[in-house]
Formats: structure tokens, sequence, C-alpha cells
């Protein structure tokens, strides 16, 4: 792959095309504070990695065939510097690297792309989706990654080593193995949501279990709306990585059926988060509506209880009064009024349980 051509210095300007500032060394820059991680490969193989990240410059120009990974957890602009000086980064790019909460995104600039996605994981205990915003340089020989929060970087330098027959397409090979990981994590995400949803579905009938089933579902559905504001971009973003017809291309004829592979998974994902949104509503409607039920079935028993207390309430209200009746001060008298309690109370009760509200 041939080197791209030196950003010309220039003045820092508003137009995303236009490359920032240069500086004359890497090694004259301050190495950069935050922790960082490096990969180099050369001859289709990995060549090093662990290298400090002032290091960078002289491995590039040891062969114009190699090219780098660069990793920063959680830098500030400051420890940008030493990249931006090395690939002219733009500052808007370098400025939406360290800010946070930016959108799923894929820049286009002179000297470089920049893309930004969010690495989500979905904790079961809580049903709540937790991100972690990664953005990455995408540049002719080098992919830096920064990490705004704790990601599984073993798991991504595990994914390249197993595809090291990729090694030779070059830094697309870096890039598709990093968005690939990234919607893999994305769908994990949906098919745990899902498997937590039908638990859901399948206590949705257990009156023991409402409440819980209200607030878990709640948390379902907002881990849903998440993921889905976080996945809805990727396709854009990963149509664009895959594109040919543009400057800075990563694709390539090699990794074409690659990328068109992660960005059926983007689809696949945003299908499923749909599908997940849909069963979450359903369940908290049918939640609701047994709580209705079960709230009607109350009304019914409290009713019927109440229509039989009245029946003895009427008697002995009638038999209080202050004029005599047949059977007043009468042993035969008490009798009869206690029978026709009895009597008519458990005929409303009769009543009521064959209609099923007792």
């Amino acid at each position: 792959m041939s080197d791209p051509a030196p950003p010309a210095v220039r003045p820092a300007s508003g137009d995303p095309q236009q490359p920032g500032p240069a500086a004359a060394s890497v090694s004259e820059a301050v190495p950069p504070k935050c922790p960082t991680r490096t990969r180099l490969y050369r001859g289709g193989a990995l060549a090093a990695e662990g290298f400090p990240a002032e290091a960078i410059s002289d491995h590039l120009a040891a062969d114009d065939g190699s090219f780098v990974w660069l990793d920063l957890f959680d830098p500030d602009a400051a420890d940008l510097q030493i990249v931006t000086d090395e690939f002219g980064l733009h500052p808007l790019a370098v400025e939406d690297a360290v800010q946070d909460h930016q959108r799923s995104k894929l820049d286009r600039y002179r000297t470089h792309l920049f893309a930004n996605v969010y690495a989500v994981r979905f904790d079961a205990a809580s049903d709540e989706l937790r991100t972690s915003e990664l953005s990455a340089f995408i540049t002719d020989r080098a992919l830096i990654t920064v990490r705004k929060a704790e990601w599984d970087v073993d798991a991504l330098v595990a994914r390249w080593d197993a595809e090291r027959d990729l090694v030779g397409s070059g830094v697309g090979f870096l890039v598709h193995g990093f968005i690939d990981a990234v919607v893999d994590g994305q769908y994990q995400a949906v098919e745990q949501i899902s498997d937590a949803s039908e638990e859901l579905e399948d206590a949705m009938f257990d009156a023991r279990r409402r409440q819980e089933i209200r607030r878990r579902g709640f948390e379902l559905r907002k881990s849903l709306g998440k993921l889905r504001r976080v996945v809805a971009p990727m396709r854009e973003v990963v149509a664009r990585l895959a594109r040919t017809d543009e400057d800075h291309h990563v694709a390539g004829d090699r990794l074409g059926p690659y990328f068109q592979d992660v960005q059926d998974h983007v689809v696949q994902t945003t299908d499923a988060i749909e599908a997940q949104h849909e069963l979450v509503s359903s369940i908290l409607d049918t939640n609701q509506n047994e709580q209705g039920n079960d709230l009607n079935e109350i009304t019914k028993k409290l009713a019927s209880w109440a229509a039989i207390i009245a029946v003895p309430t009427a008697v002995t209200g009638f038999y209080g009064q202050n004029v005599p009746y047949p059977g007043f001060s009468k042993e035969w008298g008490f009798v009869t009024s206690c029978a026709v309690i009895v009597g008519l109370g458990g005929g409303i009760w009769t009543i009521l349980r064959r209609r099923g509200w007792l």
C-alpha cells in the first residue's frame, strides 16, 4: 500500500476537508500520558507490539508497506497531539474524539476518516444497557482507536490474530476487525435482551410477579431504545466503509465481502431490536390489562360481600324500630330474624358464587 501524501502546512479551518497543521517530527512531540497499546504489521504479519507511541514514525519510515494500530485510553487533546502531528488529523475530528456523547458516524477528511461508534454490554442483573464510546482515526497506514471507557481490547486483538490471512489487506484488516467486534457486541446484547424478554413472557400471568414484570419490562424497553439509537446509524457507517469509489476507501476488493457481512449483521441487529421492542411493549400492555382485570375481580368481590352484609343490616335495622312488630319481645321473633338473615345471606352468596363473583 502506498504512502499517503504528506499533509500541507496550513492554518486549521472549519472546512472538514482541510487537514490540520502538521508538525516537523513526531519524535519532538510529547508522549501521551494516557495508557496506550501499539501494534506494527509488516510484510503480511505482526512485526512488533507494545512499543512507545512516539516510535510510530520510525517504524513507518522503515518500511513503506507497514501499518500500525495505536490505542489510547481516555486521552485528552494533549495526548492526541502526537498522532495529530504524524497524520495531519483535523482539529474537528480530534475535538470529537475527546468530547463525550457523540453520535455514531463516519466523517471523511482529506487525510483520514473519523468514525465514532458505541460498544455495548447488557447487564442481565439490572436489565441495563451499558455503552462504551469508541472513536477511530483511519489513515492509509494507521488505525488509531480512542476509548473513553473500559472495553475488551484483548478480545479485539484475539480477533485480529484469528484472521491473519487478511493482514495483507492493510489497515482495512484492522478496521474490519474493529467494526465487526463492535457490531457483534451489539447483536449479542440484543440476544441477551431477547432471553430476558422470554423470561418475562413466561411469567406474564403469574400474579405474584406483576410488579417485577412491570419494572423489568420498563428497564428492557429503556435499554432497547438506547440500543436502537446506537445501532441505527451503524448501517450508514458500515456502508460507507465498504465503498470503494471514494478516497480513503477501506474495504478494497478482498475485504468487500467481509464488510458486506458486517453490514448484514447490522441489518439483522436492527430488525431484532424492533422485534424485541414490540415484544416488550406487548408484555407491558398485557401486564397492565391483567392488573386491570385483577382490580375488577377485587371490585366484584367487595361488591358481593357488601351485598351479603346488607342483608343482616337491613333485617337488624328493621327490628331496631321503636314500634311493635310481629314477634316483638318474643323468643320466636329473635329466632325468625336470625333465620331470615342467614337464609337471605346464604342465598345471595350462592348466586354470586355461581356467577364467579366469589
